[in-house]
């Protein structure tokens, strides 16, 4: 299905912001929690630094993408001063376009032999 012209703004997304969108797909989190994840899901191949993410997440809430959220765990569990970070409906519609976008990329190089189809189990 493609994007409406609102989702096709944002694309292309650089690499470290759609991590950043996917890390959040699943739930809240914070700004630790987000860097700990992309280098746990990479295998430690993107590893963003804090100044990078903060930067990511303060274009991202402007934009709409994210939002910052008011509810918390309990704070026995929790450091108070972190702050949690949602993904809107907005941002999963935008990282679902750059997937597809880079599905597409993938796709295109597939057909020209560039790179191989994955084998079937």
């Amino acid at each position: 299905m493609p994007a409406d012209s609102r989702t096709q703004s944002f694309l292309p997304l650089t690499p470290p912001t759609l991590h950043t969108l996917v890390a959040l797909a699943d739930g809240d989190k914070h700004g630790y929690a987000i860097i700990k994840e992309i280098a746990r899901r990479t295998d430690g191949r993107v590893r963003l630094g804090a100044g990078t993410l903060y930067a990511i997440i303060r274009r991202a809430e402007a934009d709409g993408l994210i939002v910052e959220t008011d509810e918390r765990p309990d704070i026995a569990l929790d450091d108070e001063r972190r702050r949690y970070y949602r993904l809107t409906p907005l941002g999963r519609k935008v990282a679902a376009a750059e997937i597809e976008r880079l599905e597409s990329i993938v796709e295109m190089a597939r057909e020209k032999k560039l790179v191989p189809r994955p084998k079937s189990v």
